[in-house]
């Protein structure tokens, strides 16, 4: 087991350098001012080409780069590596820093395809056994609103949960002229905005409600075929928008809408949660937000309230700032990497866990396989369904 270095704190090695990169980089270097955790080192950040990954080093703080994953992971100042890279790498990633003893976090969707998603939950329960822990990066869980939303379901102040509906649509790819990126191809991104997207809004399902999806039935869709390439026109092989209808254990149905084509919408996760007793509104545009309506209320002061949350009672905001002053995006990835630390620090597993991601990977698959048949509704199996439910 690797734990913090004795006066050093945690040194972490980050693989990929863009936009989750990016993030996840100013999340490093802030997280032990909000979170008490020991201090955290911005120590190697692991490219494939060695000039561009020296230009994001210089840009994102780290001390040093390399291209050398291997000789990364033999090194004792190494504690924890983060996997940002393309999704067909996470599970060779992965899986090495595992076995080399290395605490884990993973950028979601956990994986390309359902069997490297079984491989990496499979190898992330053995490390567990030898006190080595891995997350994966599900951000949105560590939105303050969010982790209250679920706090006032567990609770019981929706009672019975009846119906969720989550829509994440975005509009980067209207233009037909929008350029081919990674994100677009089969081989390197596994689907579109299906993993991309819909992962977020089945993991808030699944940790909002604690309940697993049982059925589902889905349809994909592709609006521009071709995109502009470095040598020309190249042919999109992923969804730009999928639709999912999601049948619950408890038999709540949840609806899925996700869209990177939606015109006008720029980040707009919103979730809408129903139960016999009150409901939740919630929007990422407005992430401070929560909006709560009680049911048991006398009908004349029914309606739904707006909860600010930005009181220090809430969810992960006992060390930030005073009573008002608002979060943003970024903020999640600091709360996020503050909990996996507190995890590592105290030797129990982090949430959301891979077999998390292997839940998500699951609805991910059956969304897609019911697409092929067109209105098929697949049934699942979760054989790891005692992992996948974590804690705050």
């Amino acid at each position: 087991m690797t734990g913090a270095v004795e006066g050093a704190g945690y040194g972490v090695a980050m693989v990929g350098h863009s936009f989750m990169g990016r993030a996840h980089s100013h999340a490093w270097g802030a997280v032990s001012g909000f979170a008490d955790v020991a201090p955290v080192r911005k120590q190697v950040l692991v490219g494939r080409d060695l000039g561009r990954a020296s230009a994001a080093r210089e840009k994102l703080g780290w001390a040093e780069v390399s291209t050398d994953f291997e000789a990364v992971l033999r090194r004792d100042d190494i504690q924890i590596v983060d996997i940002c890279a393309p999704g067909h790498l996470h599970a060779d990633y992965a899986i090495r820093a595992l076995d080399a003893g290395k605490h884990v976090l993973v950028e979601k969707p956990l994986a390309n395809t359902l069997a490297e998603a079984e491989l990496m939950a499979a190898a992330a329960r053995s490390a567990a056994s030898r006190g080595v822990r891995s997350m994966v990066g599900f951000n949105y869980r560590s939105i303050p609103a969010l982790a209250e939303a679920r706090s006032l379901i567990e609770g019981g102040r929706l009672g019975e949960i009846r119906q969720i509906r989550v829509s994440y649509l975005q509009d980067w790819l209207v233009r037909e002229d929008a350029p081919m990126t990674w994100r677009l191809r089969k081989e390197t991104a596994g689907s579109g905005v299906l993993g991309d997207l819909a992962s977020h809004a089945i993991d808030q399902i699944r940790f909002l409600t604690g309940d697993r999806v049982s059925s589902v039935s889905g349809t994909l869709k592709t609006f521009v075929t071709e995109r502009p390439g470095p040598n020309g026109r190249e042919q999109v092989t992923v969804d730009d928008a999928a639709w999912g209808v999601c049948t619950l254990v408890s038999g709540a149905i949840a609806s899925v809408e996700v869209s990177r084509c939606a015109t006008g919408a720029k980040n707009s996760l919103s979730i809408e949660v129903f139960g016999s007793r009150g409901a939740l509104r919630f929007d990422l545009e407005s992430l401070n937000e929560l909006w709560f309506y009680d049911a048991d209320l006398p009908e004349r002061e029914q309606g739904f309230r707006r909860i600010l949350v930005t009181e220090p009672e809430h969810p992960f905001l006992s060390n930030w700032w005073p009573t008002g002053h608002i979060l943003g995006w970024e903020s999640s990835f600091i709360n996020q990497m503050g909990q996996f630390l507190q995890c590592v620090e105290g030797d129990r597993n982090p949430s959301p866990s891979f077999d998390d991601g292997l839940a998500t990977q699951r609805v991910l698959d059956a969304i897609a396989l019911s697409a092929q048949d067109h209105s098929r509704t697949v049934a699942l199996t979760d054989p790891a369904a005692e992992h996948t439910i974590g804690t705050l």
